[in-house]
This record gives C-alpha cells, structure tokens and sequence, in this order.
C-alpha cells in the first residue's frame, strides 16, 4: 500500500452529483478529489435526462451554451391514453421558455462536458480506475478519508491499493453505495411493484421532430415507454418486480411480439433486438436513509435516497443535493471549520423535496404502474382526467414538479461564471 496521501474533500463516485459537487468546490477554492471506479462514463441507460433545474444551473454557471451544443432531444409534454383519446398530465408548454422542456442528453457526455469545465481549476482532480473500498477514522471515531484500489484500464486487474485522507468524505456512489454500507447506514425501503427493461430501436428519418411528447402504452400487464432520442427511441419495459427470470427464459421472440403488440408502428424494428442481452434491467428501488451524514462523512444523490424512475427525476434531484452541499460545506472546508452541523444542514434543505418527490412516485405507483403490471388498469384515474380537461392550467402543477422541484437551487455566487458565448436575455 502507498502512503496516504490527502486533499481536502474526497468525493466516491464520478456520477453527475459527484461531479458538480466536485465542480462547484473546486470553482470556491476548496482542494477537492474524485475517485471513479471506471475506466471511462460510456455506459447506456444510465439516466439521461437534463430537467429545466439542471439547465438553468448550467446557464448560472456560464455553462449553457456548451450544454446546448451537445447532441441532444428534447421531451414536452406527458399523456396518458383515457377513453380512446388522449389526456395531457404534465404539461412543459405553460412553462416560461428556455426551460420548457426536458433535454435528453448521454450521460457520458454531460459527464465529460462537466469534467472538462471543472479541469479548468487547479483545485480540481479526477482519478479514474480508482475504486474506493472502505472508511478511514481518526483516534477519535471521525471519517478521516477512504481506503481505495486502483485497476487497469485494459484487463480489469488490481494494480494497487492506497489511502486518501481528507477533511470531508462525501458518498455519491450511487444507490448501491459502498461507503453507506461502511457507516453502517441502513436506507428505508419503499415497496416497488415493476421493474424496468431498457432497450432501443432505431428511428426512420420521417419520425425526426423537434420536440416529442411521452405517452405510455398499456396492453394487459404489459407497459411500454418511448423517449425520443436524437437518433432512436429508448424505450423501457415496465413489467412486475421480479419477472425478469421469465422473460429471459421465454426468449428474444417472445419480446419481440410483446412489443409488436403493444406498438405495431415499431413492429418492422423488432428484429433490431438481436437478443435477450440488448435488454438493460433496471431493478427499480425507493429508498432514503436518515441521517445523510456522520462526523467527517456526507451522503447525497442516490446514496443517501435511491428514486423510482418515475418522472426521470433521479439525476436533478441529486446535483440539486450538490449545489445545496456545496453552498454549505465550502466556506467551512476553506475556513477549516467544519463541523457535523454543516452537514446536517445539507440534509435539512434537501430533505423536503426528497420526500415530496418520493411521495409523489409512490402516488404515481399506486394509481397507475402497479395496477398496470397487474392488468387491472383500466384507464387513468377519473378525477385526475376531469381535471386535465377541464382545470384551467392544470398541467402547470405537475411540469413546474418535474422541472424544478418543491425547492429548486441556484448556483452559488462563487461559482458563477460569464458565459463562453454571450446569449441574448431572457
């Protein structure tokens, strides 16, 4: 093992709360340290939405242009199918432009583009092929850093071990974290019914739009989702939690007529699922854990609360965890005044719109993805359709949820830059 070395704050995990924290305290002066386990973010289906709150950050910090010159689409409105006609739910046209819309955007490439502007501080390290393994403590029981191994980029293989020790360690890897494991925090489950499957299939020239609404389709115990992506459909299965087995051992042909069944416009793609293996299984979790943090240890993002799939809000919510965390920690860290309370004010902020949401999801659960996985959905709620077509403004409630949150932040004075490319006001 090499000699501990040190560095301010330590972030676990190079996702996009990860990388914005590490960002935003890099851009205040703070010496901050990522270590990523893998080799590189090129991995499909990893949540790819960039809500109206991501975007209008990003314009804070003078990152909207480049952002927006990223290959992209772009997501409106929500509808449910209810007595042969269509019902609008979320409804992103009665939002204020620019941030009327959800962008979808490859993680990998919001990931790079968030790692290239942060590069630009000196304060600022990626190490990648670096996976952290366990908690290290002071004489007196404080988080002092992270044990971490490090692996080859071409074979996989252990080439070390070492130590980082820092002032803050913060978790945000992911909802199977490690470092929550190591504190020994144990989240609070919420029951799932439905599991996901992501796949793609391919789009004609004829079907390019600018902007594209999403319904599900339902068809007995069978849910299907498509998001218009900038050259394909994404599309995600949504079946009862635990059916996977059972439809792995029925075969690629018996996927393929479930989708032909339920979207027959996509029926001459099918074929385009090569095999079982082209479906990515996305097995569903909600779940928090109270408290986010311990002396020298801060949890954020899906390590400290694990989000349905539901409205797609996973990713904002959890860089909103890190525009909170940073407006909070990075004064102290630079003072060297930390204390466990500043952490516990994380928490405290970011905790009311978590459960909203949370709350929000298992709402969405109950009403319509259970009955659908159990094919006793028989059309959308009858009070919520009267009030989509008949409540003025209606779908603002909903779309203001999606794309803000119950308590949007905004990017911190010392992170703020002038943009690149000046943009006209808006």
């Amino acid at each position: 093992m090499n000699q501990p070395e040190s560095t301010t704050c330590v972030i676990a995990g190079g996702g996009p709360a990860g990388v914005m924290l590490g960002l935003l305290l890099a851009r205040a002066g703070v010496d901050v340290t990522i270590l990523e386990k893998h080799a590189d973010f090129l991995r499909d289906f990893r949540g790819d939405t960039v809500h109206p709150s991501t975007i209008r950050l990003l314009d804070e910090l003078g990152l909207g242009e480049g952002f927006r010159a990223l290959p992209q689409s772009k997501l409106g409105n929500f509808k449910l199918p209810a007595g042969g006609k269509e019902v609008t739910l979320v409804d992103f046209d009665r939002l204020k432009p620019p941030y009327d819309y959800v962008a979808m955007v490859p993680q990998w490439d919001l990931l790079n583009f968030l790692v290239d502007a942060a590069q630009q501080e000196p304060q600022f390290t990626l190490r990648m092929n670096t996976e952290v393994t366990d908690l290290l403590y002071d004489d007196g029981g404080k988080v002092a850093g992270v044990a971490y191994r490090i692996r080859d980029a071409a074979s996989g293989e252990e080439t070390g071990t070492g130590e980082l020790r820092a002032t803050l360690t913060v978790a945000c890897d992911g909802r199977s974290s490690v470092l929550r494991q190591k504190a020994g925090l144990v989240p609070r489950e919420f029951p799932v019914p439905f599991d996901t499957w992501w796949f793609r299939l391919s789009r004609r020239a004829d079907e390019q739009g600018q902007l594209a609404s999403i319904m599900p389709r339902f068809s007995g115990t069978d849910v299907l989702l498509s998001l218009t992506r900038k050259d394909f459909y994404q599309i995600g299965y949504i079946a009862e939690k635990g059916k996977d087995p059972q439809m792995r051992a029925e075969g690629v042909e018996s996927f393929r007529a479930r989708v032909a069944r339920i979207r027959p416009d996509l029926a001459d793609r099918v074929d385009e699922i090569r095999s079982m293996d082209d479906l990515h299984l996305l097995d569903v979790k909600l779940n928090r854990i109270k408290p986010w943090h311990k002396p020298g240890l801060l949890l954020i993002g899906d390590a400290a609360h694990a989000m349905s799939p539901a409205g797609g809000v996973g990713i904002n919510l959890a860089i909103q965890d890190a525009v909170a965390a940073a407006r909070r920690i990075a004064r102290p860290l630079l003072q060297d005044t930390l204390v466990e309370a500043d952490l516990a004010s994380v928490q405290k902020r970011r905790w009311f719109p978590t459960v909203v949401i949370q709350n929000m999801q298992l709402l969405i659960q109950k009403a319509v993805f259970g009955p659908a996985v159990k094919g006793q959905l028989v059309g959308p709620p009858g009070p919520v359709v009267f009030a989509a077509r008949h409540v003025p403004g209606f779908g603002k409630l909903p779309a203001l949820m999606i794309a803000f949150g119950p308590r949007p932040e905004h990017a911190p004075d010392f992170a703020r830059r002038k943009p690149a490319v000046n943009r006209k006001p808006v």
